[in-house]
């Protein structure tokens, strides 16, 4: 039966001031589940989609994709093709990886489904965030859906102006917030935070999130409404459960082969090896061994039987012993040792190592038209500080595709976030910075690394930084009641833990921050001990950061860009451009300088080297010269008068030579001294404001012997009264077309006409 487009299923909800509307039934019925979120002017519609896997992939293919349609902002996309490219933008992937994090590890293990989330901006009012109802659109069309969902979860966004709390900030709230968290939440925890905060305290970022997740209760009851009315009834789901006997003789096997053992090596790929060993011990054993031999459906569990048994093993001695993977104690961050000026043409490098983690971050300095140029809702947005991050296959050992992943790109960005509070404002350092970290080796928490690397390749190119910043990666062990927090994890504890939680800030506060929760959440007393050890760890870091490199050099690199601002007249910046860009392009092309010119007349130069600066300068300023008093200077002859000649002495610059000042005898005609578009020698006998007089006839004096002094510049005594000319030096006032031509655009040439 067709659905009415006019009586959706809609639900609403009040929070923080803010109605949000969840409606169903209007369009995209024949997805799963299909659901419009609303707020203000802001429209997502987020679909799910399943189809039944033929075989078991080893692992659950969610896919959640985010698309911002430029049409939603009134905008058409900047691209050559004038449509939005295939590739998802940055912000895009950034934004699906918030959908993903909260809802992944809510469906069932072992679930037989591929799934496909797509959440479509279709309308954006500039103030009311679509990720926000992107997250929460998700898990809405998820409950209604028939796939199984242990939902649902809200998503929101906590700022805080002016000492207080606020939920879902608008563009202009967000703007003067010290903090700018996004987060997800269940009804009884938070299951996702990330964001970047301008240096406060831990304890408030706690406090804000505690206060924010009580206030978007509503959004997870509207969802349940919403539910009960549209939902579907969810398909059938039955978990596989393994064999009892062989588990038991798979856990008997890796008792006697070693597990345990095993899970204690220190060095990683030593410990992948001996982990390896056992599996392939009780394999083997398994395969001889005539009860299984011939059931190979049953032996294709034992791989994540012995992943089991070695997530068991290492917890258990955590909670019982305290003790970890690698022999630490759970607060004792692994071993730092840190170079750097390691390479020696870069702006800045630093080489950061801890433990088996080594990242080696290079930062380079840039022009203004280095900037990032972004096409976004939002309009054309620019970046003048980016940090991106690499992830060979090499720094793990393996062998695959080198791609730009998700991951990449989302460790990039938070990494960015974490260091963008401590850099100069932009009026007085200019430079478009890049910094760039290639993790060389990976065991646990290479964001981090590139944090700590990038500050120090900051500090070592002279980037004038307000304080150091650190990053530590924490972990969780959770067993009932009873739980560990764990500071600097290792990629297996990662793996085998209930948490992962990467604090970066510098020693006065917090300035980046990412969570995601394996468990059902986290409570507020389980996070305010975790940041509170995550300080004690950043401290650590960054005292071991500072015996290296304590701040900024005291200058700039010498390969990075020279810099200079000047200042000229606003109306010679047409003269500087030229026709088609021609004289801006001559100046750059001779000196490798990369120039801004802005209307005002303030120019910023960014040269290779300093001879370049100097001569970008001085070629700048050609366009910008005053002429001195008493100075000869060779001259171009403009325009022919009645009373004498127009000549350019300086560029953009005109000076009037009076028909007396143009020779020592008598001239009867201008014409017979001075030819249009010839030289000629002149000295500049008066200034007055705008008004320049030169004389050709002073030059000729002092040929002969005759010194100049301004005391006797020649204005003729007496005129006669019918020789408007003469009126004279304050110039033919009959001719209009050149006052017209001054007032078209020579500048400081204008006032001449006017003498």
């Amino acid at each position: 039966m067709l659905k009415d487009i006019f009586n959706p299923v809609r639900v609403t909800a009040s929070v923080g001031g803010k109605d949000f509307v969840f409606e169903t039934g209007r369009v995209a019925n024949q997805a799963d589940g299909a659901v419009w979120v609303q707020c203000g002017g802001t429209v997502v519609l987020v679909t799910v989609c399943s189809v039944e896997l033929e075989i078991d992939r080893g692992f659950f293919p969610l896919t959640v994709e985010y698309a911002e349609r430029m049409y939603a902002a009134g905008r058409i996309p900047g691209s050559f093709f004038r449509r939005e490219i295939g590739r998802p933008s940055e912000h895009e992937t950034l934004v699906s990886r918030l959908i993903d994090r909260p809802i992944r590890p809510l469906f069932p293990k072992g679930l037989m489904q591929d799934v496909q989330v797509l959440a479509t901006v279709l309308s954006a009012d500039q103030e009311n965030d679509p990720d926000i109802l992107a997250m929460t659109g998700a898990s809405a069309a998820l409950h209604m859906s028939s796939l199984p969902f242990d939902g649902p979860v809200v998503g929101g966004r906590v700022g805080r102006v002016n000492g207080q709390f606020i939920l879902n900030p608008t563009h202009s709230e967000r703007r003067q917030s010290d903090l700018d968290i996004v987060f997800a939440a269940s009804k009884t925890a938070l299951t996702m935070v990330e964001g970047e905060a301008r240096f406060v305290p831990e304890d408030d970022i706690i406090d804000a999130l505690d206060w924010a997740r009580g206030q978007v209760m509503p959004l997870l009851e509207a969802q349940e409404t919403l539910r009960a009315q549209a939902g579907k009834e969810k398909m059938a789901f039955t978990p596989r459960e393994d064999d009892p006997v062989l588990g038991a003789r798979v856990a008997e096997l890796c008792e006697a082969c070693g597990l345990k053992e095993a899970m204690q090596v220190q060095d990683k790929m030593e410990r992948k090896a001996a982990r390896k060993a056992v599996k392939d011990k009780v394999m083997q054993t398994l395969a001889a061994d005539p009860a299984w031999a011939e059931k190979p459906e049953a032996l294709s569990a034992v791989g994540d039987m012995i992943s089991a048994l070695e997530k068991k093993v290492v917890r258990a001695r955590i909670v019982a012993e305290g003790l970890r993977i690698d022999g630490r104690d759970t607060k004792t961050v692994r071993p730092i040792q840190i170079q750097v000026g390691v390479l020696p043409r870069t702006h800045g490098s630093a080489i950061f190592r801890r433990g088996e983690t080594k990242s080696l971050a290079v930062c380079t300095l840039g022009s203004s038209t280095d900037e990032q140029r972004v096409d976004s809702l939002n309009g054309d947005v620019t970046k003048q500080f980016m940090l991106h991050y690499n992830f060979a296959p090499f720094c793990v050992g393996e062998v695959k595709p080198v791609r730009l992943s998700r991951r990449e790109i989302g460790h990039g960005a938070l990494a960015e976030k974490s260091l963008r509070p401590v850099l100069p404002a932009q009026d007085s350092f200019p430079f478009t910075i890049r910094v760039v970290s290639e993790t060389l080796e990976s065991n646990g928490s290479s964001s981090m690394a590139a944090v700590c690397g990038g500050c120090l390749s900051l500090m070592d190119a002279g980037v004038p930084i307000s304080a150091p910043v650190a990053g530590v990666a924490m972990g969780l062990i959770k067993e009932g009641d009873q739980f560990v927090v764990l500071t600097d994890i290792l990629g297996d504890e990662d793996a085998m833990g209930d948490m992962d939680f990467k604090v970066a800030g510098t020693a006065e506060g917090v300035t980046g921050i990412q969570m995601d929760i394996k468990v059902e959440g986290l409570s507020t007393d389980i996070m305010r001990a975790a940041m509170r050890q995550a300080h004690e760890g950043r401290l650590h870091i960054l005292g071991e950061m500072a015996k290296v490199l304590a701040g900024p050099r005291a200058e700039l690199s010498q390969y990075a860009p020279q810099h200079a601002e000047i200042y000229v007249n606003p109306d010679i910046i047409r003269l500087i451009i030229g026709p088609g860009g021609k004289n801006i392009k001559a100046i750059t092309t001779a000196t490798g300088s990369a120039v801004d010119i802005d209307d005002s007349g303030k120019i910023s130069i960014f040269a290779p080297t300093a001879e370049a600066l100097a001569q970008t300068t001085e070629m700048l300023k050609y366009y910008d010269q005053r002429p001195d008093l008493g100075k000869n200077y060779t001259a171009k002859v403009r325009k022919i008068l009645e009373i004498g000649a127009i000549v350019e002495v300086l560029p953009n610059v005109e000076a009037l030579v009076h028909v007396s000042q143009l020779d020592v005898k008598r001239v009867d005609k201008v014409e017979d001294v001075a030819r249009l578009g010839e030289e000629m020698t002149v000295k500049v006998i008066e200034i007055n404001g705008d008004r320049i007089r030169a004389s050709r006839k002073a030059v000729l004096l002092e040929e002969q012997g005759h010194a100049w002094s301004p005391d006797e510049t020649a204005r003729p005594a007496s005129r006669p009264r019918g020789d408007r000319g003469d009126r004279g030096d304050r110039g033919d006032r009959g001719d209009r077309g050149d006052r017209g031509d001054r007032r078209g655009g020579r500048g400081r040439g204008r006032g001449d006409s006017r003498r």
